[in-house]
This record gives structure tokens, sequence and C-alpha cells, in this order.
């Protein structure tokens, strides 16, 4: 895509706002800026990260959210937003439509039906807002004069051109490229002078060499995970290529490439208490016995390759029992990787929120030109933090260009 101005044909259509995504973001968005408009996306339906989220039923916020939540290089960047559309304000919309919902866990709120509901709530939310939609199409080019953004459109085989006052990068990350995904808000980010933080995949399952869990592949059980200060008490899953659950995918985002990661197979237990009790009780009981009681004893069999677990419990000192319960409560393991941008649920990094207002989230340098969403340097836990910030930065973004509309 060039920066050079284009060649305006004679016809073109003249509107107050483009919006660069069809996703969470953007039709939220588009649902608060109102009149005058358009929301383009090059797939043929809307929505479609939120229609296979939480496995079809969306996972479309969390009753605990708050900033700390949020992983970004300024860690108050979102607050402004967060602050002025909350999960509750979102849980009022999706009352209002007559969509049930169910807490999950841990504070996850999803459908109690299908995940298309959201998508039809806010295609709905849209209509009411007089905002238009195109699908379907491709930006070809786009430019500013000095006063509007020029963008040359594909759509049906035609070519259209659209002038606007202002445009709103809402095209999400790198995550989950099947969808479509690409890098298109990075690359406008950078035609307009804006700095971009460096992306890499975050939520997202870890692979280790050799197979080395392949044995314990589909096995699950509940852990606490830490990678650096961070840590999470939730489930830990074996694949064939490494390890995924809520625990994995939690920490990846804290995670870098080199470091260890550190997992406590049994959160909130006294291990080595546990040993001594055993010990007390019948000494002649294998190592592994015992611990198989407390452990899935495929993971102990596997354990056993590595650990020192030969014997009987009467073998065991108060100081191997001490080394042993400090072995398996702080795992630490060296992913060789992760499974990247294939898996990814979402992106970190991407448009530094130093180019940006952080209650209207416009570019300071460029007036007119918005981010929202995932396209922004603002990453969220698992568990609905990540649609929030959609919904809140999109609202954000949308009330911030009705105002002016109305101002003028």
């Amino acid at each position: 895509m060039r920066g050079a101005a284009i060649r305006v044909p004679e016809r073109l259509m003249q509107i107050e706002t483009l919006i660069l995504g069809a996703g969470a973001a953007g039709m939220m968005c588009a649902a608060h800026a109102g009149p005058g408009t358009l929301v383009i996306d090059h797939a043929r339906a809307p929505g479609e990260k939120i229609r296979i989220s939480g496995g079809g039923r969306c996972n479309f916020t969390n009753l605990e959210v708050e900033p700390a939540r949020f992983l970004s290089g300024n860690p108050h960047f979102c607050k402004s937003a967060l602050a002025r559309y909350t999960q509750w304000d979102f849980i009022e919309l999706v009352s209002r439509h007559g969509i049930a919902w169910h807490e999950k866990t841990l504070g996850q709120l999803f459908c109690d039906d299908k995940a298309t509901q959201i998508v039809a709530m806010l295609r709905a939310e849209m209509e009411t807002a007089g905002a238009e939609l195109w699908l379907s199409t491709e930006l070809a080019e786009l430019s500013h004069d000095g006063s509007c953004f020029i963008a040359r459109l594909t759509r049906e085989g035609r070519s259209e051109t659209v002038k606007a006052h202002n445009l709103v990068l809402a095209t999400g990350g790198k995550s989950i490229p099947k969808m479509g995904a690409t890098g298109l808000a990075y690359d406008i980010a950078a035609q307009f002078g804006l700095p971009l933080v460096p992306t890499r995949a975050g939520l997202v399952p870890f692979t280790f060499p050799d197979g080395r869990f392949s044995t314990l592949s589909g096995l699950s059980l509940p852990v606490r995970a830490r990678a650096g200060q961070a840590a999470f008490d939730e489930a830990m899953l074996f694949t064939h290529r490494g390890l995924s659950g809520p625990a994995m995918l939690q920490v990846s985002s804290y995670w870098h490439e080199g470091e260890d990661i550190a997992v406590d197979l049994l959160p909130g237990q006294d291990l080595a208490a546990a040993l001594k009790t055993a010990r007390s009780e019948n000494g002649r009981r294998a190592v592994t016995t015992a611990l198989g009681h407390l452990l899935p004893p495929k993971l102990v069999a596997h354990l056993s390759e590595s650990l020192p677990l030969a014997g009987n419990l009467a073998d065991l000192s108060d100081r191997r029992i001490a080394e042993l319960a400090e072995a398996l409560q702080g795992w630490h393991l060296r992913p060789q990787g992760t499974e990247g941008w294939r898996t990814a649920e979402v992106t970190l990094g991407g448009i530094s929120t130093a180019a940006l207002s952080s209650k209207t989230m416009e570019a300071k340098s460029v007036p007119g030109l918005f981010a929202i969403g995932e396209a922004v340097d603002v990453t969220g836990w698992l568990g609905g933090y990540n649609f929030q910030w959609a919904w809140s930065s999109g609202t954000a973004c949308g009330r911030e260009i009705a105002s002016r509309r109305a101002a003028s």
C-alpha cells in the first residue's frame, strides 16, 4: 500500500467516518459513532472471532475486569476507556437484547446459547445508529489530502472511492491468520508515522522439543503456573507438542524466549508434610505409589524418568522429602517456543499507546486517525478481558466521533 496521493474520480462517496474492520471493536465503535459511518471488512461475515470464541458461546466479558489484568507498554493507558465503559455496561446491553448468559468460572461470562447472538446484537446496534456495513471489501489504496482520508476500495469486482474525515483502525492483530488476520493496522499506522511496539503471539500453547510430553497427551490437572512475576491458578493440559490449557495460555503472555516457566503441580498443598505423614503410616510403600495418590499415575511415571523417585518412603530423609517437594511444586521447564500466530488468541504489542489519546483513542499527531481494540498495544488476560477492551476502546472512539459531529 502506497502513501502517495491517488487520483480521485469525479464520483466518490463522502462520509464522516470509515472504520476498517468489522470485528468486536469496529462494530462497537460504529454503534456509537452513528450516521455517516461506514464499516468495511474483507471477510464475508462480520465478527468472525466473536463467532468462534468460547467454544461458540463467546466469553464476552469478565466480572473482574480491572486495569492490572492488561499488558501494555503503558499500564495506565487502558484505565480511562475501561472506567468509562465497564463490563456492567456491556452486560446491561446484552441483557437488553434478551441474550441469556451465565458465569462459567473465574468471572468469565458466556452466552447460554450461541456467540452469533452477540454479532446480531452489534449489527442491530449499528443499524439503529445509522452506520453502514460493507463486507467482502478490500482496501486497495489509502492516502490523506490534508483534510480527509481517501480510500480506494475493491468491492464486488468494482472499485469504490471513499473520502472520510475520520479513519478508525479496527482490523485487530496477527492472531489466527486462517481467519484473515493481517498486519494491516500496523502498516497504516507506520504509513502515518505512528510508532509500533514489536508484536508477538499471546495466550498461546508452549512447544517442547522431542515430543517429551507425547505419552501424557490429553492429561489435564490444576496447577499454579508462573512466568516472571505473574502466576495463575488454572488447569494445565499436556499435548503431543507441549503444554496448553488456561494456565499455560495465561503465562505465555508474560514469557519470553529463553526463559523458564515454573509449575506447582500441587497448588495449595503441603507436599512435604503429606509425604512425611505417609512415611510414618507405611514406610514400605513405594514413593511412586504414594505420589500416585496425589498426582495422576501417568505423570508420576513420567517424572520418575528425571527425578529420584525410586525406593520406598522409608528411604526418604526429611531433607530428600523437602527437595522432592520443591522439585514438584516448583517444576522448572524451558519451552522451546510457542505455537505462534496459528493458535494464538491475541497479539501482544502493536500500535504504541504513546501515540494515542487514552480518552479518545485518536492519534496525537494525525487528527481524525483512531486505533482501537487488538491493534493497540493493550492485551488482556484470558477470560473475556480482550473483548471488554474491544467494547471499551470502541465506545471511547465512537463517542468522541459522535460528539464532534454533534458539535459541528
